[in-house]
């Protein structure tokens, strides 16, 4: 299950699509470069909470290894 770093990425990487799209028709250049700093931010995001979901499921099993 995704944590709420991942979908908190996964949104902003969505924003940063948007206003990038939105910048580029309009030809809103401080838009476009927002968008692509969003984009990559939420990148980043997803990441971490990546990790995080990993660091917990192997320190889940370890646990379950340990009470048995």
């Amino acid at each position: 299950m995704p944590t709420k770093d991942e979908l908190k990425g996964k949104l902003n990487q969505a924003k940063g699509n948007i206003k990038q799209g939105v910048g580029k028709l309009t030809g809103d250049e401080r838009l476009r470069e927002e968008g692509a700093a969003d984009e990559a931010a939420g990148e980043v995001q997803e990441g971490v909470g990546a990790v995080k979901r990993k660091v917990g499921d192997a320190l889940k099993k370890v646990g379950d290894r340990i009470k048995r």
